[in-house]
């Protein structure tokens, strides 16, 4: 089975201005054909979908896409999104009503958020034949939009282990790996940017793993950073922006990311291919020329974490074993 998870897809501001003469499928430029390698894809959705609303007071940035613009979603195939983040509840509520049967009347799961606490904290379940895929998604942005019993909102974890709401997350991660063969946690956390990993974050996403997580997703940040392999399972640390209108950073450059191309072998994680894109006119496509560079990038702050990986140079694809790299392989350009 193979899984492509991708970080914030960003559809609001221009992308949305775009969206109203260009294709449906404007957004992910030439990247459609390695996404349909993919049995499952995931992306964190980085706006809400919807036509009204009011922006919430006191903050800067407000990101709204049209209501129509699932369909840009569905072009892509994408069957599980992220909900827990800083931008859903931009427009209030009443927006982020627009935006839940939005999704569900396309078949486009989601966890995070919704209408109080219970359904904020609910897994998305996909299956593939017989497997069982989970997804859990939480926060640690936006502190006053957590979900109540009787409120909507987000799945607001704080990376503190002495806080309960981590203690309360490790136990749903217990429960919904009893009920499926395999977990992925996204994470919507810490700052904007530096590609250094908290110590908080490598704690938090060690325990989810030890938990019964098969994969963390990490992303939030505007750029990506390193991938760790701990128990042969990966940890993504921020997967950075996949698509948006953003001002890019000449130094960070949060317009390079990837499309993580997860292959597994029932519940168990085999491999992770990691295929550059750049963002170029509110679209994403696959690297070419800096493709190379990106990945060694990636390779770099990977090896400060333990993880080896492999350029395999016919094919633009960064690959990390889960365990060893194979011996004797022929196709392999760079090793680090």
């Amino acid at each position: 089975m193979r899984i492509a998870l991708l970080g914030d897809v960003m559809l609001g501001r221009l992308v949305n201005e775009q969206l109203r003469v260009a294709d449906p499928a404007y957004p992910w430029g030439d990247t459609l054909p390695v996404l349909r390698q993919a049995d499952i894809r995931f992306a964190n959705l980085e706006c809400v979908l919807a036509n009204g609303g009011t922006p919430e007071v006191g903050k800067v940035f407000h990101f709204r896409s049209d209501v129509k613009n699932v369909e840009s979603l569905r072009s892509a195939a994408i069957d599980v999104v992220s909900l827990a983040n800083n931008h859903v509840l931009d427009f209030g509520v009443d927006a982020l009503r627009e935006t839940l049967p939005a999704l569900d009347r396309h078949g486009i799961l989601r966890a995070g958020a919704g209408m109080d606490a219970e359904a904020a904290r609910r897994p998305a379940v996909r299956r593939v034949g017989p497997t069982a895929v989970g997804f859990i998604a939480f926060t640690d942005n936006e502190p006053g939009w957590e979900a109540t019993a009787r409120s909507p909102g987000i799945h607001y974890v704080p990376v503190d282990p002495g806080d309960q709401r981590v203690t309360d997350l490790l136990e749903l991660v217990r429960r919904t790996k009893v009920r499926v063969q395999l977990l992925i946690v996204s994470a919507h956390w810490g700052p904007n940017w530096g590609a250094a990993v908290p110590t908080a974050h490598q704690s938090l996403a060690r325990a989810l793993i030890d938990a019964g997580a098969d994969v963390v997703f990490g992303h939030s940040a505007h750029i990506f950073r390193g991938v760790e392999i701990y128990g042969d399972r990966p940890i993504i640390y921020s997967a950075g922006d996949f698509v948006d209108d953003y001002a890019v950073d000449p130094t960070e450059r949060n317009d390079q990311s990837f499309i993580f191309l997860l292959e597994t072998l029932g519940g168990a994680p085999r491999k992770l291919r990691l295929h550059p894109t750049t963002i170029t006119e509110f679209q994403t496509r696959l690297a070419r020329r800096s493709a190379r560079n990106i990945a060694e990038r990636m390779q770099r702050l990977s090896q400060q974490l333990g993880t080896r990986s492999v350029w395999i140079e016919g094919e633009n694809v960064l690959e990390i074993p889960i365990g060893s790299i194979r011996e004797g392989s022929t196709d392999a350009s760079s090793v680090v």
